[in-house]
Formats: structure tokens, sequence, C-alpha cells
């Protein structure tokens, strides 16, 4: 049996006749750019999330880059402001800030992998304007503590969802906690897209005209610009696939979490450590092993298909030589030892079998 470790194919395949028809439909509508299909979507995704605006863009990263320069726009943040991210992201989150010129400060994650509350206050400094909140492997990162600690200090909040599609923190959905939200709608996210796709979620009415205009070359009249924009639109087939999707979003997370409960009781943790967190809708399911290249090894061996997320940190990358000499102890463990099981809605229950006496046996053998 092989297992892949994502299969978009069978994934897709799922509701194929309402994407087919929902992509025709936009293809005879000779309309392909900010038409009806994209109104849709942002109203009907805005009403998910629980804000007032949505506005589509082209992929996750314009969306957080979008953010930052809409409140540089608007005067909230200017360049050398510091942001405290988590070290412990993928590199856009990181990407985003710079392009800005705006400084991110790398704080160390908790035993969730998250960005840890407890090392925020201490990174505050009197050039400290924003945290930049990630829910990474569709683990719900907000916390009591950091709400207390924006409120305090008067931060911007900001969410980078990409991955944290229909968490749910105190009753509101992550995308709608901060002050903004961006979103990414790459094929792989719980709502993907069939391409590139974003989008920016926020209850600011000034802030969300502010990015609807950056996003479509600083127009927000034709032929007029105010901003200094850039190309960045959610085009019509995309916007049509992810309203079909949006429906059977919360449907897909269960069977995640059905998936990773299973991983969570029947994996044998003599040889890995589980991260258990109390709350996710499981975009990725991460395991920390020492000896994590060779269970990758084995488990290839056996037709199972897995990934590291992610196997250089953002400090260690060769486009932030500023950074060289930086160490992050607990952000670098995670890089050598993290490893990312199979879990997707498309999964059998006998591909989860599978998967899970594979790993038991190596455990057991090792």
């Amino acid at each position: 049996m092989k297992i892949d470790y994502l299969n978009l194919q069978r994934i897709t395949r799922q509701h194929a006749s309402e994407i087919h028809e929902a992509v025709e439909k936009v293809v005879n509508s000779g309309w392909y750019l900010q038409g009806e299909a994209t109104n849709d979507f942002e109203t009907s995704y805005a009403k998910y999330i629980g804000t007032q605006h949505c506005i589509g863009c082209g992929n996750g990263l314009d969306a957080l880059t979008l953010i930052f320069r809409a409140y540089k726009v608007l005067g909230k943040l200017h360049e050398g402001d510091e942001v405290i991210v988590p070290a412990n992201t993928y590199i856009a989150s990181i990407l985003s800030l710079t392009e800005n010129r705006l400084k991110p400060i790398l704080a160390e994650p908790d035993a969730f992998l998250q960005l840890d509350a407890t090392r925020i206050e201490t990174a505050i400094t009197p050039k400290t304007r924003a945290v930049l909140l990630v829910h990474l492997y569709g683990t719900c990162a907000m916390n009591d503590l950091i709400n207390d600690i924006c409120h305090r200090h008067s931060l911007l909040l900001i969410e980078d969802n990409a991955q944290g599609h229909g968490l749910i923190w105190h009753g509101k959905r992550t995308g709608s906690i901060g002050d903004a939200a961006a979103h990414s709608f790459y094929p792989g996210k719980n709502l993907g897209a069939l391409g590139d796709a974003g989008a920016v979620t926020t209850d600011d009415e000034t802030l969300a005209m502010t990015i609807r205009s950056l996003g479509n070359y600083g127009s927000s009249r034709k032929y007029v610009f105010p901003y200094q924009g850039l190309n960045s639109r959610l085009d019509e087939v995309q916007a049509a696939v992810l309203k079909v999707k949006l429906k059977y979003l919360d449907d897909d997370n269960q069977r995640r979490k059905t998936i990773a409960e299973r991983y969570d009781e029947e994996l044998n943790q003599r040889s890995i450590k589980l991260v258990r967190p109390d709350n996710s809708v499981y975009h990725i399911y991460p395991i920390l092993c020492e000896r994590r290249d060779e269970l990758q090894e084995y488990l290839a061996s056996k037709g199972i298909g897995t990934m590291i997320h992610y196997p250089i940190p953002p400090h260690q990358q060769a486009c932030y030589p500023e950074w060289n000499s930086l160490h992050l102890p607990l952000t670098e463990h995670i890089a050598q030892t993290e490893l990312s099981l199979p879990c997707h809605p498309a999964m059998t229950d006998e591909e989860v079998e599978t998967v899970i006496q594979t790993i038991n046996h190596w455990s057991e053998t090792y």
C-alpha cells in the first residue's frame, strides 16, 4: 500500500462535480477578475470567519505583506518598528515584515511548538508595535496572556492564519481575534484552491479599503492611484473553487481531528514524542523524533510519505545573514526532530491503521 503524505487529486475528487460546475460557470461568464465569484466568496468567508471584511488577494504572503504595508500607509507602523514573531514559523511570516522594512523580533516556542506567550513581554522594547501570531500546524497560538499583553502595551495583533482555517478561540474563529489576519489558500491548506490564492480579514473598514487599493496597483478607482501598490488579486476561478470547498471545511477538519485522535491514542511513544495540542484543526500532524531522518527513511521504504516542517528555521536561512550568530535552541531542536505524518480528509481508516502499525513496529525494532 502506498500512502501519500498529501493527495490533492483525492481531496479534490470528493467535491469534483461541484467544482467543475463552478469553474465552468466562471469560464462561460467571460468575467475572470473582480467579478461575482470573488464577491460571493469574500462575503461567505467573512461571514464564516466572523469579520466585517474579507479582501481576496494573490496568496498568503501577499496577504501578510499587504496588511503591514497598509498599516504603514495609515501611519500606524513605520520603517524600523519592531514586530514580535515566532522563531518557529514558515519563512513567509518573516518575509512579510522585512519586505516592509520592519524588524522581526524572534521569540522561541512553547511545548506546543507555538509562540511562547511568556517570552513576548521580555521582548518588548520602546520600538515594539505589533505581535504577529502564527497558528502553525493548524494549532491555535492565541491565549489569554497574549491577549492581555497586546492590550496592556497597545500592540497591534496580526494573525497569520494560513494554516488555521476553522480554528475557534473563546467562541471566535481565528482570523477574527486580532486587528487583521492573513489567510493562504495554497492547494494543500485545509481550505485550498487549485492554485495560489489568499485573503485578508478584518473589522477595520479603513484598513480593508486601503488593502484592497494596494492590491489593485494602489487604485480604488480606475486610473487613479493614491498609493504605490502592487498587483495581487484573487481570480474568479479560484474564488469559485473556494466557495464550493468552504461548505465542507468544518467536516474536513473533523476528519483530520479523528485521524489525529487515533494517532494520539495508538502511536507508541517509545521513540517519538507527540505534541498533543488542546486546540487544532491539524493542517499538519507533527511528531518529534531524535532519529527523525531514520524514521522518515523507514516509512518511505514502506510506501508512507511524510514531510518535515521545517528543516531550516528562518534565522538560519542564507537570505538573513544578519542572524548567522543567533542561537535559538528550541526552534533549532524542532527543525532537527519534527516529522509530519499524513493527516488529511481523504485518508482511509485502513491507511491510518497502516501508518500507526508501521511507526509502532519501527519503535519496537529500533
